[in-house]
């Protein structure tokens, strides 16, 4: 952070929404008045040319109409300007721009206006070459110790330097193992091209051995070079910097020395001409452009340096002279002499920010405005201060830590599900069988009653199911008043038929449920419009599911009782259909106008089969941790071979390899087979993961009709029996949930007050085995069944006498008091209140199904 800020003398801003790089600055007397001004010449990627002559009436003022030379759109993107000798005949000044495909070498002239509106400036096609080859960066220079002209050197994408002898091609020359171009420099002392290799190495070429090597027509070594014929490229120098290169620059002292600066990603270079180091200095910011020039005090070069903030320093070898401020990040920077004024700094930014700067030691400071002066009343300060502690008091007593909102519409989020699929499914990368993915459109809509800044939409849904974008921030709207962050929240429920299809039901089943109500049974039809055959009347009370993983679900509705039964073969797919059934005949009653209605389960609870899922994702993690462990040893393995392979090989006495090399071999293959095996559990983790969690909110469901839970208990559940959205290795969901179950079950379904003294270790790992977890859900179900009542205060605990019908089995009450001695974890649960989607979570390719 600098002081000071960079002192405007000039600024423009060019165009709109156009780009510039560093090669898009440049100046110089383009014109050749004479008079030793210089001119500033900017090309932008979308074509535009423009030279610019500030003249500002006062320091700070902005671009003026005759400040704008010329303007001109030449279509071609301009990746760099240049002004030098490059017209045969003459030693005037012209302008060289680099195209992609093209190389143009214009003339820029003035006429003297006899009118209000000034001289008049045009330019004029000197000669122009079109490229074989796809340009990245030119540079210039009196190639070959030429006088009073200069040549011009192409590097194209490909590492392919052209040489241009001013209207003429002289040749072109590949680089040798090019892989990517780098920043390209000329030095005039020793008539060598330096650049910078894919292999982070400075490299520099004698413009001889360019001259003299074999033609670079192809990459492929021709016949004349078999032979003998022509000389092969031979790099002069290299130097290994050890990272990219973003500019290169040379500079002078005199006749008798030159430097070689090079601008690193985290460094700058200054090398010597034969590629020694001359210094370097490590740069605290990520920089953006630098200059190098020749400095007051004999044998030291001053460097600006420009970084990604915003920040301009300005370097005496190493040492730092000056750090100043600037309105934008440069990406090049110029220093010149503008309208009388030597000195001054240009620099350009990506989005076309230009300004002329010059160095001050005028702080841009906030200043206090003076008050008057006055004695103080202390005794009336200490009275301020207790009302004042006292309305901080009183305000987090009664609205906690947030400030509450006048009003609760202040941002309203609503979400609209669209009644038809696309018409064109969004699913191209999925694949179910032979079957297609559909896809459905939803409309989220945001109202604002406050200007807001950066608001942000996320969307969430459960697996399977994938968004095609679950992110979206909205810059345009202003900040908060009061600058406090707000969260809200908006469900939205999707159709059934996104997952699944009408199918064939079936009369047989592994698994059965079945739902009580308190009111006649509804047609089916009524509830699943569109998923029966509406001219068959014997189907009306029994309906078939198909999921797109091919697993199928029977929905039956009792003729003369007031019961509906679920059954499938897999059972973690009952809760999809089952909790469907519960919120349409929810909604059916209450558009009929009964608000009595009521579901229950007197059933037995199935947590064999949750039991089963439980293992089974275990089980898999286990899997995992083991496969990961072998990995990390066979790596090691790996590498150990590869130090001693390295070390026979650097032997100057070569020793036999003693099947190091095939042991190096069966190593890789292992580490490749480890490798895939661990893919393809992570995979089976993630479907066995989305079948507990829909099994989870089945069981969840399930007790939750069983002991008719209120809304606030049935949060406090599915927050302890569903914390995670994904499950990880390093903390995955059975620690997790045994920890949040152990707390319900040692605060508000404890017995006495000496459970609820037990502690809970604070660190989760991964379990031995799965049966402290299952012991602990069967507890919890036991103490629900004996009128535990489920709250986050451990006061409403309340005695456990009454028996519920149904449920599980008694185990017996020592069970916990076998593990007094265990922990207890202090922290609250929360619901799940920022899942935005509450959209049921389908079986693709389900896993064989358990037995009851």
């Amino acid at each position: 952070m600098s002081l000071f800020k960079a002192r405007d003398w000039w600024s423009t801003v060019l165009g709109e929404k156009e780009e510039f790089d560093q090669g898009c600055l440049c100046l110089a007397d383009v014109d050749n008045s004479g008079n030793g001004q210089d001119k500033i010449i900017v090309g932008s990627f979308m074509g535009y040319l423009r030279i610019f002559n500030p003249h500002p009436v006062k320091t700070g003022d902005g671009t003026q109409a005759e400040d704008l030379l010329l303007e001109v759109h030449l279509r071609d993107p301009i990746l760099q300007v240049e002004v030098g000798k490059f017209v045969s005949g003459t030693e005037m000044l012209h302008l060289a721009i680099l195209h992609s495909r093209k190389l143009c070498v214009y003339s820029v002239s003035g006429t003297l206006g006899n009118v209000e509106h000034g001289n008049q400036y045009q330019i004029k096609l000197m000669y122009e070459h079109n490229l074989q080859r796809t340009a990245c960066n030119m540079t210039y220079g009196p190639f070959g110790g030429v006088k009073g002209r200069d040549l011009i050197c192409i590097q194209s994408i490909d590492g392919m330097l052209m040489v241009f002898e001013q209207e003429s091609y002289a040749f072109g020359r590949f680089l040798p193992g090019s892989l990517l171009p780098g920043p390209l420099a000329y030095s005039s002392r020793t008539d060598s091209f330096i650049t910078v290799s894919s292999c982070r190495q400075v490299e520099s070429y004698k413009y001889q051995v360019l001259a003299f090597a074999t033609d670079a027509d192809k990459r492929q070594e021709t016949e004349q070079q078999k032979l003998g014929s022509g000389k092969r490229l031979v790099v002069d120098w290299t130097l290994n910097i050890g990272e990219q290169a973003l500019d290169i620059c040379i500079v002078s002292f005199n006749q008798l020395a030159s430097s070689v600066f090079v601008l690193g990603e985290r460094n700058f270079f200054c090398l010597k001409d034969n590629g020694q180091i001359r210094f370097m200095k490590k740069l605290d910011c990520n920089p953006s452009c630098f200059l190098p020039y020749c400095s007051v005090s004999e044998g030291t070069i001053n460097t600006l340096i420009g970084n990604h903030n915003n920040m301009l320093r300005i370097y005496q070898d190493v040492t730092l002279k000056w750090s100043t401020q600037l309105p934008h990040v440069p990406v090049a920077v110029k220093v010149g002499s503008l309208h009388d004024l030597k000195g001054v700094i240009v620099t350009l930014s990506d989005d076309g920010h230009l300004q002329c700067s010059y160095l001050g030691t005028d702080p841009s400071l906030f200043q206090a405005p003076k008050v008057e002066s006055r004695e103080l009343n202390y005794e009336d300060l200490d009275i301020e201060f207790k009302e004042l502690q006292k309305t901080i008091k009183d305000v987090n007593r009664t609205q906690g830590v947030w400030p509450m909102t006048e009003r609760e519409d202040d941002l309203t989020v609503s979400a609209l599900v669209s009644p038809n699929f696309d018409s064109v499914s969004q699913a191209t990368d999925v694949e179910v069988g032979a079957e297609l993915v559909p896809s459905v459109t939803v409309k989220v809509t945001l109202q604002s009653r406050l200007a807001l800044q950066k608001a942000k939409l996320s969307v969430y849904v459960q697996p399977p199911l994938v968004l095609t974008c679950d992110q979206f921030t909205f810059e345009c709207l202003d900040r908060n008043p009061d600058g406090v962050p707000r969260i809200i929240q908006c469900k939205f429920r999707l159709p059934l038929k996104l997952i699944c299809s009408p199918g064939q039901p079936s009369k047989s089943a592994s698994h059965k449920l079945t739902i009580d109500t308190n009111k006649p049974p509804v047609s089916l039809l009524s509830l699943f419009p569109g998923f029966a055959n509406q001219s068959d009347d014997d189907q009306v009370n029994v309906m078939g599911f198909c999921f797109l993983g091919g697993s199928r679900v029977t929905l039956l509705a009792s003729k003369t009782s007031q019961r509906y039964r679920i059954q499938s073969e897999q059972f973690e797919d009952l809760w999809l259909v089952t909790n469907e059934l519960i919120l349409r005949l929810q909604e059916y009653f209450e558009k009929q106008g009964i608000r009595d209605f009521a579901c229950s389960f007197s059933g037995s609870m199935p947590l064999q089969e949750y039991f089963e899922l439980i293992d089974h994702h275990f089980e898999l993690r286990m899997n995992g941790e083991k496969l990961e462990e072998l990995l990390s040893e066979r790596a090691v393995q790996f590498r150990a071979i590869q130090r001693r392979l390295l070390t026979r090989f650097k032997d100057k006495t070569p020793a036999p390899l003693q099947h190091l090399d095939t042991l190096l071999d069966g190593t890789y293959k292992q580490v490749m087979a480890l490798a895939d095996a661990i893919e393809e559990n992570q995979g089976h983790l993630f479907q066995s993961f989305t079948r507990l969690t829909s099994a989870t909110h089945l069981v969840i469901l399930l007790i939750s009709l069983w002991q008719k839970l209120s809304a606030d208990q049935f949060a406090i559940l599915e927050a302890a029996f569903l914390p995670l959205q994904q499950d990880a290795q390093e903390l995955g969901w059975e620690e997790t949930v045994d920890a949040a179950i152990s707390h319900l079950l040692k605060t508000c379904l404890s017995k006495s007050s000496k459970e609820q003294a037990l502690n809970l270790s604070s660190l989760l790992s991964i379990p031995k085995d799965t049966s402290r977890l299952k012991k602990h859900i069967t507890l919890l179900c036991d103490r629900l069944a004996k009128g535990g009542r489920l709250c986050l205060s451990t006061d409403a605990a309340v005695p456990q006498t009454m028996v519920m019908p149904g449920g599980c089995t008694t185990i017996p009450e020592s069970d916990l008091e076998e593990r007094s001695g265990e922990q207890e974890s202090t922290g609250l649960f929360t619901n799940h209140k920022h899942l935005l989607a509450d959209t049921p979570t389908p079986e693709v390719s389900p896993l064989h199904g358990v037995s009851e």
